[in-house]
């Protein structure tokens, strides 16, 4: 294959979890099943937290908007791969490629900006309550998530810009069920030096940056926490963040797993598993973590199933 993209660069080549033909039809299975629960779940906490009242509140708004951006982020890598299973072809094409590159970048670093949002959603609650209603407005609250929308899309176009001016010459193969930037421009055979200072640069910044936010954020509250004379109001202050900080560790350990599983192997198998915890795993298990830990979504979720289930019967 000679170098350069003006189409001399057809297609990459997935190599998956494995390349066994016996344990295909368990893997398809288990992501189909895995997909479908996300989507269905985080579209339950949508529907619940938009047809209660009670949950119109900055708190479940940002929940909304996760959950929304996790049905997309499962989306940009799942359906594809079980595509490529069915069809037994994991070539993928150049174009596919980068589109699915940049949805995923996208769409990660928006995970990272909405867990931050939400940190500082409960910094205010618990930290400066009587101010609430008033720092976390309808309009700032829509400007923090449109301006979470807005960061993530151009930093990740930023980044696709610059790896469409890569050139490749080898054989195309990532080790992984779906085109990873850091993955793309390891098998470039052009200079990537740019690319690496800008890619380095923006993890810092976009996934340093929110991280450093939630940290901040969770050392006030545990002090504002800390000044509670009651237990009672030390629970309760305690337990409206329980969730977001499951969500937060799951999150960045998973995160976390991925990069120290690449610099120590470039096997597909460990790879595609690592990858796999934060694309697949942990947008499955936000739904289960919010609602079990929620008495607020639980009830919602209820009266919800309630009422669908009446109309069904009605009609």
């Amino acid at each position: 294959m000679k170098p350069g993209n003006d189409g001399n660069v057809s297609q990459f080549i997935l190599l998956g979890f494995s390349e066994d033909p016996k344990l295909q039809p368990l893997i398809f299975g288990l992501f189909l099943s895995m997909y479908l629960t996300t989507v269905l779940g985080n579209l339950l906490i949508i529907l619940a937290v938009s047809s209660d009242p009670h949950l119109h509140t900055p708190m479940y708004f940002f929940l909304s908007n996760l959950s929304f951006v996790d049905i997309c982020f499962t989306s940009t890598t799942v359906p594809h791969m079980l595509l490529s299973i069915h069809r037994e072809r994991k070539a993928t094409t150049y174009e596919g490629c980068i589109t699915q590159m940049y949805f995923v970048g996208t769409f990660t670093v928006l995970d990272n900006f909405l867990l931050a949002v939400m940190a500082y959603d409960r910094f205010v609650a618990i930290c400066h309550p009587l101010h609430y209603t008033v720092i976390m407005n309808p309009r700032f609250c829509g400007l923090l998530v449109l301006g979470s929308w807005i960061m993530s899309s151009l930093a990740c176009l930023l980044q696709n810009i610059l790896a469409l001016r890569l050139s490749f010459c080898t054989y195309l193969e990532i080790p992984n069920f779906f085109c990873e930037l850091k993955l793309i421009v390891q098998v470039a055979c052009s200079d990537t030096f740019v690319n690496n200072v800008v890619m380095y640069f923006s993890v810092v910044l976009l996934g340093g940056g929110p991280l450093a936010g939630i940290l901040y954020s969770y050392s006030k509250i545990v002090s504002s926490i800390g000044r509670i004379t009651s237990a009672q109001g030390k629970l309760k202050a305690f337990s409206t963040c329980a969730s977001h900080l499951s969500v937060v560790s799951l999150f960045y350990c998973s995160c976390l797993g991925v990069y120290l599983s690449s610099a120590a192997t470039h096997s597909s198998q460990s790879s595609s598993t690592a990858s796999a915890m934060y694309t697949v795993v942990t947008p499955m298990l936000n739904p289960f973590i919010y609602s079990l830990r929620n008495r607020d979504i639980k009830r919602a979720l209820s009266a919800f199933l309630v009422k669908g289930t009446t109309k069904g019967l009605l009609s």
